[in-house]
Formats: structure tokens, sequence, C-alpha cells
């Protein structure tokens, strides 16, 4: 949070006047987003070329999947500022309690369905992670281990049914985060 990478490169951001190699840092940054939220999809692709509809079906469906997360990407880079603590603390208390909300129980759910649409299956699954990409932004956004961290948390959030225990308990770990790192 101290506005570097763990790599000691300057952190991405519109704005930031560290920022060096604009050109190349929004390519690799929608690259490791992009990265970031495959794995989770490979189910969804898997059953797509399986359904029979072509050849061309599964790469058409994860294209536009990873359209929608290419643009959050763009989107996270073009309004990306490093925050302040009290920042960071009020996008990861926020991040926590969109965990336990109807709007992210629906995406959630939705994003596990049979879907047509790549773009469709990515704004669903959009919906179900935005809590956790919250989290990517106050924590370290060019983190390459909490990426994995919140990779895995993605993939599983839609390969098993829900279990309140652990969306409880990931939500309040969140906010615990979020405290801590306010104060």
């Amino acid at each position: 949070m101290n506005g570097q990478a763990t790599s000691g490169m300057p952190m991405l951001g519109a704005h930031g006047a560290a920022m060096s190699g604009m050109t190349m840092a929004l390519p690799l940054f929608v690259a490791m987003m992009v990265a970031m939220m495959l794995p989770s999809a490979l189910p969804a692709i898997v059953r797509r070329a399986r359904d029979g509809a072509g050849l061309l079906e599964a790469p058409r469906f994860a294209g536009t999947y990873l359209g929608v997360w290419a643009l959050a990407g763009v989107a996270m880079w073009l309004l990306y500022q490093p925050p302040t603590a009290a920042t960071s603390g009020a996008l990861l208390i926020g991040a926590g309690i969109y965990e336990l909300t109807p709007l992210k129980r629906e995406c959630r759910r939705r994003c596990r369905e049979r879907v047509r649409s790549g773009a469709h299956f990515g704004v669903l699954c959009f919906g179900s992670s935005i809590g956790l990409m919250l989290v990517l932004i106050a924590v370290n956004v060019m983190s390459v281990a909490l990426m994995i961290a919140i990779a895995a948390i993605v993939l599983v959030q839609k390969l098993l049914t829900p279990r309140p225990v652990l969306d409880l308990s990931l939500a309040l770990a969140i906010v615990a985060l979020g405290i801590v790192t306010a104060v």
C-alpha cells in the first residue's frame, strides 16, 4: 500500500505520478486480470463445448467472457489511485459486506447456471466477484499472490454450492481486515 508493487515497480494507475511504461502497463494489467478469472470459467467453457453448439462456440464463449474481464481490467486501471489506509479499510469493509448481499448471492447462483452467452456469463460472474475485486484494489492491485488467492476463492465459489458458514467466515475476515487496515 506504499504505492509500489512487491517487485519494486510503480503501481498502475491512470493518474499516478510514479507510473512508468504506461503503454506496457495496461496490457500487462488486463492480461493479469484475464488470467486470474479464466480458471473459474473453464467448467462453463467445457460445458458449452459439450453442448454441441459447434466447434467455434467454446472459443466464442470464452472470448466474450474474457472480454468482460478485460473491460473490467481497463476500468480498474483507468480509475485506480493508490488508496490511503482509511480508503483501503472502507473498501475492505464494503467488500466484506457485499459478500453477504442478495445481489452477490443471485449473481453467484446465476453464474453457476448454463448460459448461452459468454458476455452474459462474464457479467454475472463480475457481479459475483466484485467484492473480491475491491479486496484486490484495497490491498495491492499488482499482488500476484493475492490474485491467485482471489482466483482460488472465485473458483471454489463457482464450483461448490454455497455454504453459509464459509461465506460468513470469508465476509467477516474481509471486514476484520478492513477494520485493522483503517485503524
